[in-house]
């Protein structure tokens, strides 16, 4: 007699919640951190009107030139960094039985190119919120600037750590896997995104994260990575962002080469483009 298969409900549910339940661990984690960090400033704000540098009141220093303000900014990026580093090989849960749980088993045949695309979603958010918002901590031209520096510091890590750890990839197309670049890249913009807007709400940040998180599990989901390098690309990624926004913070703060680019009329009457720098 012919048996005939039987329909697991609860396996298929185990398998439909795990999804959301590691973009709630993953995603959401960096912007839910900056918003009680903002709110535990503004308390202090509101309580301690005592000057902490230079003279300076609380109310007017940036958050980033706080005190502790980069090893806040470190936690998360390592803690990704270092749980990819242990999902690598380990006795109880690796990436070899994650990738069977979250692929092999509930989706063997699964094939997308939406990670391709979805990458440069943040990318595309933080271009309509300068478009239609006014509340972006700096103006477009610095935020290019911005965005380059974090792109070229993640670059400088992911590459490296590409070639010393030479991990092959679960579909063996070649040996440099951890960490995963789309999802490194995701995150850089993400966190830009975030940090430039998070005066205007916390869910653009939510947002931001969350699609950065998505890349990087399109990209388990297609086999291209292991769920380990999607770990270590976060971490790397969110720690390059705010390497170079501290950095901008403490050393260049507003000043800088902010040349911008403007029509004009020349002296003849002929229409031209001229070059403003400020010099203070």
């Amino acid at each position: 007699m012919t048996q005939i298969p039987t329909f697991n409900l609860l396996e298929s549910l185990r398998h439909l919640a795990l999804v959301p339940c590691l973009w709630f661990a993953l995603l959401p984690a960096p912007a839910l951190a900056q918003v009680t960090s903002d709110t535990l400033q503004t308390t202090v704000t509101l309580t301690e009107p005592d000057t902490t540098k230079a003279g300076v009141p609380v109310s007017t220093l940036d958050p980033a030139l706080q005190k502790g303000a980069l090893r806040k900014r470190l936690i998360a990026p390592a803690i990704f960094v270092g749980v990819g580093l242990l999902m690598i090989d380990n006795g109880l849960y690796d990436r070899q039985d994650f990738r069977y749980d979250f692929r092999t088993k509930p989706f063997p045949n699964f094939k997308s190119d939406v990670d391709d695309f979805l990458i440069f979603a943040p990318a595309a958010g933080l271009l309509v919120f300068d478009i239609f918002s006014s509340q972006n901590r700096h103006d477009v031209t610095r935020q290019v600037g911005l965005l380059a520096g974090s792109a070229a510091l993640a670059s400088a890590l992911l590459w490296p750590l590409k070639k010393v750890t030479a991990v092959p990839r679960p579909n063996e197309e070649n040996s440099y896997s951890f960490p995963s670049g789309h999802t490194t890249y995701a995150f850089v913009v993400a966190t830009m995104v975030s940090r430039e807007f998070r005066g205007k709400s916390k869910w653009i940040g939510i947002a931001s994260y969350t699609t950065a998180g998505v890349t990087g599990m399109m990209r388990v989901l297609n086999d291209a990575h292991w769920f380990s390098d999607v770990l270590a690309g976060a971490g790397v990624g969110i720690l390059s962002t705010n390497l170079v926004y501290l950095a901008h913070d403490r050393w260049f703060k507003n000043r800088g080469f902010n040349a911008q680019v403007v029509p004009t009329v020349m002296f003849n009457g002929t229409p031209g483009v001229a070059m403003v720098i400020p010099l203070n």
